[in-house]
C-alpha cells in the first residue's frame, strides 16, 4: 500500500474528502467540517485528483463542486458519477451555485442512494450541511429544496403518486430533501407520531415492502423523483 493509500473507514470521526478548484472555498469547507467533528482526509483541486484520492482514501463521503478542472465544465459531476459506479460504498455530495436540471438527472440516473445535491449557499447552514453528510453516508439521499421545487413544477399527467393526499405529498417532498421525521414534524407543525403515520401510509400506497424504514425511505424518494421528473 502506497503512502497515500488508507484503509476504509473503521470507526471514529466520519472521513470526508473535499474538492473545489477554489483554494479559499476548499479550505473553508475543510475547516468548517473539521470544527464540526469530521475528519477531512484529503482535498482535491480538480476532478481527476478527486477520483484518485477517493480511490486511495475511501472516505465515507466525497464533497465536490460541479464545475471543476481540467475542462472547467461539469467535471466534478462526472467524477461523482464515476465514484458511485466504482465505489458504491462512498457517498457523494455535490455542490452547485444554482440548480441545473440536467445535472440533477445525470446524478440520479442510477438511483438516489448515497447521493446529495445542494446549492453552495447551504454550506453556510452548518447544521443542514453536516446533516446532509450523515444522510448521504448512511445511504440516504439529500436534495436541495430548490431542486424539489423545480421537479414538483414538472408533474406529469400520469402521476404514480396520485393516491397520496396533499399532506402525504408534502411529507414525501421533505423526505426527498433528506429530512428526518423530527425535522418534518417541525417544518409542518405536526407531532412526530403524526409524521410517522403519514410515512407509513406513503410506504403502503407506494407498495413498498417492509424491508426496513431506511431502505423504504430511499425507495419512496426514488418513486417520488420518477414521478415529478417526468
Amino acid at each position: 500500500m502506497s503512502s497515500e493509500e488508507e484503509p476504509a473507514d473503521g470507526g471514529g470521526a466520519m472521513r470526508v474528502i473535499v474538492a473545489d478548484d477554489s483554494a479559499i472555498l476548499r479550505e473553508g469547507a475543510a475547516r468548517l467540517l473539521t470544527e464540526a467533528g469530521f475528519e477531512v482526509v484529503a482535498q482535491a483541486a480538480d476532478a481527476d485528483e478527486l477520483v484518485r484520492k477517493v480511490r486511495a482514501h475511501k472516505p465515507a463521503v466525497a464533497v465536490t463542486d460541479i464545475r471543476m478542472p481540467p475542462r472547467g465544465e461539469d467535471d466534478g459531476l462526472r467524477a461523482a458519477v464515476r465514484i458511485r459506479a466504482e465505489l458504491p460504498q462512498v457517498g457523494v455530495l455535490v455542490l452547485s451555485q444554482y440548480v441545473e436540471e440536467a445535472y440533477v438527472e445525470a446524478l440520479l440516473a442510477n438511483g438516489a442512494e448515497g447521493i446529495g445535491y445542494l446549492l453552495k449557499d447551504r454550506v453556510a447552514d452548518v447544521a443542514r450541511f453536516t446533516d446532509a453528510l450523515h444522510r448521504v453516508a448512511e445511504g440516504g439521499s439529500v436534495l436541495d429544496p430548490e431542486v424539489v421545487a423545480l421537479m414538483m413544477g414538472r408533474r406529469t399527467a400520469h402521476d404514480p403518486l396520485a393516491e397520496l393526499t396533499p399532506r402525504e405529498r408534502e411529507v414525501l417532498g421533505l423526505m426527498a430533501e433528506g429530512r428526518t421525521n423530527r425535522a418534518i414534524s417541525g417544518a409542518l407543525h405536526l407531532s412526530e407520531r403524526a409524521v410517522e403515520r403519514h410515512v407509513t401510509a406513503i410506504f403502503g400506497k407506494l407498495d413498498l415492502d417492509a424491508t426496513g424504514d431506511d431502505h423504504r425511505r430511499v425507495l419512496a424518494v426514488l418513486r417520488y423523483l420518477e414521478a415529478v421528473g417526468g
